[in-house]
């Protein structure tokens, strides 16, 4: 039993040894954020702890370990996209041991998870859009900062992440463009409309010189003149909405659906929406061109419902005749 014990905690050290050797390649070869370094570490070691329940190892892991993994997985009621997330992540991890010829033969190569459901993105109505902008108080320098904020979110499609990025410097007001670091910090110019750029300049200023309590080089400053967090903005657009009455769940991300579902009914092509949207794969595009057929299908259904309760009401009439 000490012997085994004592097998069990090397094996254990070894795990947590390639582990942190497979984040520090990560880390310096793809610059990932520390969230998604954090959730690899997270998944990694929540595959580790069921190894040490069946006294198995790394190095000897092969697929029918995995799949029982997996089972348990599903088994407990954990949501697909999760339980997918968690193949990938072991993909990866075997696949780096493998190359790094800590391994012979990738015991995963060829495995897949579960099919993830794929949800069609919701979004808002353009006069939702003009109805949230305007609840903002133009005449304060936190109503200026915020309705800013808006207009950039639908009008730009910015994620939340990249909004609380941008500098003063990456601003160009007379191209109306703004420079903006999104996934994996890659660097990409975004345009503005031209009601968006107007909220830029007048919040520069009129707003946020009187909330630069302290030198800064972010766009969007909070209370204490330092740069506005993630949290912040989602409580922003939160709040306005409910000012505004629309009675959902409003959010940035939905900005950003409404924003390229709108580019797509306006006519705009498929790859200038994932240029605009910093999209590196266009199959992540592609989604939206099911939400607009699928608003033309309600559209059409609507006009032939239309159509035939009309239909029914003049079949009333000559029968009352």
């Amino acid at each position: 039993m000490v012997i085994a014990a004592s097998e069990s905690r090397a094996e254990r050290v070894d795990a947590e040894t390639l582990l942190e050797r497979y984040l520090a390649t990560l880390r310096a070869q793809k610059n990932l954020s520390p969230y998604t370094l954090r959730n690899y570490r997270a998944d990694l070691r929540h595959f580790f702890d069921f190894l040490d329940e069946g006294d198995a190892a790394v190095r000897a892991v092969d697929r029918l370990l995995v799949r029982e993994y997996l089972s348990t997985l599903v088994a407990s009621g954990l949501a697909s996209a999760s339980v997918t997330r968690k193949v990938s992540t072991l993909r990866s991890f075997y696949r780096h041991l493998r190359s790094e010829g800590i391994l012979e033969v990738d015991p995963l190569l060829g495995l897949r998870g579960p099919r993830r459901e794929r949800r069609l993105p919701t979004f808002l109505t353009q006069e939702q859009i003009d109805t949230l902008i305007a609840a903002c108080d133009k005449e304060t320098p936190q109503g200026l900062r915020d309705r800013t904020i808006l207009e950039l979110l639908y009008a730009s499609g910015l994620r939340v992440s990249e909004m609380v990025g941008l500098d003063v410097a990456g601003l160009d007001l007379e191209d109306r463009t703004v420079r903006v670091f999104g996934k994996g910090s890659r660097e990409r110019q975004v345009l503005m409309g031209r009601p968006a750029a107007r909220a830029v300049e007048r919040y520069l200023a009129e707003g946020r010189p009187r909330l630069a309590k302290r030198p800064s080089t972010a766009l969007f400053l909070n209370r204490d003149g330092g740069r506005l967090s993630q949290r912040a903005v989602q409580l922003i657009v939160r709040k306005y909405a409910l000012a505004a009455g629309i009675d959902r769940s409003v959010h940035p991300h939905l900005l950003r659906h409404t924003f390229a579902t709108h580019l797509l009914e306006g006519g705009a092509e498929l790859r200038v929406v994932q240029t605009l949207l910093g999209h590196a794969d266009v199959n992540t595009t592609q989604i939206y061109t099911h939400v607009t057929e699928s608003a033309k299908r309600r559209a059409i259904e609507g006009a032939l419902d239309g159509i035939a309760a009309m239909q029914e009401e003049r079949r009333r009439v000559r029968e009352n005749r």
